[in-house]
């Protein structure tokens, strides 16, 4: 395709996954609160652990754009660190929203705080996917790149985007 540039696949990439995240978060940081406020406790390890993955993502993008943005001749900008990011975050992802799936399979659940909290399911999901697209992208470039050291082992500056697609 003439028209392909990976660069911007992936930074769309990187924006849909930033809005997930940014969702994600506002979503279950409202169940946690309300969580604490009506029952005065915590809230279920579940729903903290996608706060968390949710506050993880955000860092993890940070440093997925703006190093091979802007730092791309640094030892920063090392293509098995990018793909250890990719695959740590896609986990935490994957962990994440399948305990909150399996956390809401046995409840009785209703009302604006059950819909928010299988909102927040449905969204990390959906982020999960994008992020095991973008692992799968590393993962490409990695083998694409495997035994190559005039870059010393510096991730593409296209960012894992398969050549010739």
């Amino acid at each position: 395709m003439a028209g392909f540039d990976g660069r911007v696949i992936v930074l769309a990439l990187r924006v849909v996954q930033s809005i997930l995240a940014i969702i994600v978060l506002g979503v279950t940081a409202y169940v946690a609160n309300w969580w604490t406020n009506y029952w005065h406790a915590l809230a279920p390890s579940q729903i903290n652990f996608l706060v968390f993955t949710s506050v993880w993502t955000i860092l993890a993008l940070l440093y997925l754009i703006i190093v091979p943005w802007r730092f791309s001749e640094t030892v920063a900008h090392h293509k098995f660190a990018i793909l250890g990011v990719e695959t740590l975050t896609m986990l935490f992802w994957f962990a994440g929203f399948i305990a909150l799936a399996v956390f809401l399979s046995d409840r009785v659940c209703f009302g604006h705080v059950c819909a928010a909290a299988k909102a927040a399911c449905v969204f990390a999901a959906f982020e999960w996917l994008t992020f095991a697209g973008t692992t799968a992208m590393a993962v490409l470039h990695v083998l694409r790149t495997r035994g190559r050291t005039s870059n010393n082992g510096k991730a593409d500056p296209n960012l894992n985007i398969q050549e010739g697609v």
